[in-house]
């Protein structure tokens, strides 16, 4: 298993009339793990994308527990779970300053050749990185 926090101050523009986080904002917070992530062992999505692969999204699911508010220091964990096939998927955290678990949530990818944007395996630099952690 791969695990990653990632922290995010929550700004103004984040939160909606009744001064909650705004609900489509989570998936933002789950790409900033994501990619904290991915960097951190190693890979950028710049560095993927420019091997001639895309990682589109096929599938989120988000779950609202409790609400974020302006200026709150938020913990986004990340954990990547499972060896990834043609198909990667990350689940999320976020949890407040006092450790209350606020959201939680998955996204399921699709790897891509670029050029054609069909299914492919994932590229053997990737899972060489990824492997270790398994």
């Amino acid at each position: 298993m791969i695990f990653h926090e990632s922290t995010i101050r929550v700004r103004y523009g984040d939160t909606d009339k009744m001064g909650y986080v705004y609900y489509g904002n989570y998936p933002l917070y789950y790409e900033v793990g994501r990619t904290d992530l991915m960097r951190d062992i190693g890979m950028s999505y710049r560095q993927l994308e420019e091997s001639g692969f895309m990682l589109p999204v096929h599938n989120l699911e988000v779950n609202y527990h409790h609400p974020a508010f302006y200026d709150d220091l938020l913990t986004v964990k990340t954990y990547l779970k499972d060896l990834p096939t043609a198909r990667i998927c990350f689940h999320y955290e976020v949890y407040n300053e006092a450790g209350l678990l606020l959201n939680s949530g998955k996204t399921e990818l699709v790897f891509v050749d670029a050029r054609t944007m069909r299914p492919v395996r994932p590229p053997v630099f990737f899972l060489d990185l990824v492997r270790k952690y398994f």
